[in-house]
C-alpha cells in the first residue's frame, strides 16, 4: 500500500467509523436524557444502531474493529482511573466497610456462581462458559478477566452490555417497590447487580445513590477479578 493509499483508506475509514461511532452514541444520549425510555440506553441502542449501519453497508466486522480499535486501547486508561472515586469515598469506605464489604462478597459469589450456573443450564462449555464468568463486571475489567481466564473478550462485552441493561431495568423495577430506605442500600443494589449501566441509572435516582454506586461497581470490578481467575483455574 502506498502513502497516498494509505491516507485515502486505512485512515479515511478509521476515522469514518470512529466519527459514526462516538457520534451515534452522544446523539442516543441525548435521546434517552429527553425521553429516558429503558430501550433507548445509549449501551444498548448504540451497538444496535452501529451493526445496522455495518451491515447495511456489508463491511466485514473485521474492518471496523481495526477501524475503531483505539476506543478499546482507552479501556486500560480507563482502568486506571477508577482509583480516582475509590479515593474521594475513602471516608464512606471507613464508615460502612463491613456492610460494604459483604455485599461485595455476596454479589461477586452470586454473579459467577448465576452464569456457571447458566451456562451449565443451557450446555454450554469451553471458552463461550468461561467468557460468561466476568459478565456482571464492568467492560475494562471483564475484557482482561476473559482474555486472561481463556474466554472470547468480544463475547464478553456483549455479555456485560446485556447485564448491564437488564440490571438497571429490573433493578429500577426494585427500587421503586422494595423497601430501600437509605441512598447506600438503593447504590449498592445498582452497582453490584448492574455495573456501570446500573451507575447510571442511580445517578438519575440521587447523587448520593450514583456514588455509592460508583464506588460499588469499582470494587466489586477488582474482587471479580481474582474471584472469577480463581474459580476458572479450579473448576
Amino acid at each position: 500500500m502506498n502513502d497516498a493509499s494509505f491516507w485515502t483508506g486505512t485512515v479515511a475509514q478509521a476515522c469514518g467509523w470512529s466519527l459514526l461511532t462516538i457520534g451515534l452514541y452522544f446523539a442516543v444520549k441525548r435521546v434517552y436524557r429527553r425521553w429516558g425510555r429503558w430501550w433507548q440506553m445509549p449501551l444498548a441502542l448504540t451497538p444496535l444502531l452501529v451493526i445496522g449501519v455495518v451491515l447495511a453497508l456489508h463491511v466485514p466486522y473485521r474492518d471496523y474493529y481495526h477501524s475503531t480499535g483505539w476506543l478499546i486501547v482507552l479501556l486500560g486508561p480507563a482502568t486506571v482511573a477508577f482509583a480516582v472515586p475509590i479515593y474521594e469515598q475513602r471516608q464512606l469506605i471507613r464508615r460502612y466497610w463491613a456492610i460494604l464489604g459483604a455485599g461485595m462478597l455476596v454479589g461477586t459469589a452470586t454473579a459467577i456462581l448465576t452464569s456457571w450456573a447458566f451456562a451449565s443450564l443451557l450446555g454450554i462449555d469451553g471458552a463461550l462458559r468461561l467468557s460468561l464468568l466476568p459478565r456482571s463486571i464492568s467492560t475494562p475489567f471483564a475484557m482482561d478477566v476473559s482474555r486472561d481466564i481463556g474466554g472470547t473478550a468480544d463475547l464478553t462485552a456483549v455479555f456485560v452490555v446485556i447485564t448491564g441493561v437488564l440490571g438497571s431495568i429490573l433493578g429500577e423495577f426494585m427500587v421503586a417497590r422494595l423497601p430501600l430506605r437509605s441512598p447506600l442500600s438503593r447504590g449498592a443494589m445498582l452497582g453490584v447487580a448492574a455495573h456501570a449501566a446500573g451507575t447510571a441509572k442511580a445517578h438519575e435516582i440521587g447523587a448520593e445513590e450514583g456514588s455509592v454506586a460508583g464506588l460499588l461497581m469499582i470494587l466489586v470490578g477488582m474482587l471479580n477479578v481474582f474471584g472469577a481467575t480463581i474459580f476458572a483455574a479450579l473448576s
